[in-house]
């Protein structure tokens, strides 16, 4: 119980510390949500708990295909102004897109 209240603290403190430095310097909060600090956390306690090589490695494995797959998520929201959306309708497109293209690659990679 411990170990589990322990990584939701340290993921409470990576999603708090980017959105703030995201409100006062959108550079530096961009730059901390493009490192993959989760997928790291999560790889060091996987194997922590396990020591299990072949386990972490099919972890990192879909992480990467999800991860890719995932980034259309980001586009609505990066060109929110240009294409007159509000922060709701790009993020809900943003959605949508991350969907279809996961859906996809689910499929390709089944």
């Amino acid at each position: 119980m411990t170990s589990l209240l322990v990584r939701a603290i340290i993921s409470l403190a990576v999603i708090l510390t980017a959105s703030e430095l995201g409100r006062r310097f959108p550079r530096v909060g961009g730059f901390v949500l493009a490192l993959p600090l989760v997928s790291i956390l999560a790889l060091v306690m996987s194997w922590s708990r396990d020591h299990d090589l072949v386990a972490v490695s099919r972890l990192a494995r879909e992480t990467l295909l999800f991860v890719t797959v995932g980034l259309p998520l980001f586009l609505p929201l990066a060109f929110a102004p240009q294409l007159g959306l509000g922060f709701w309708q790009a993020l809900a497109g943003g959605v949508v897109l991350a969907a279809v293209t996961t859906a996809i690659g689910l499929f390709v990679a089944a």
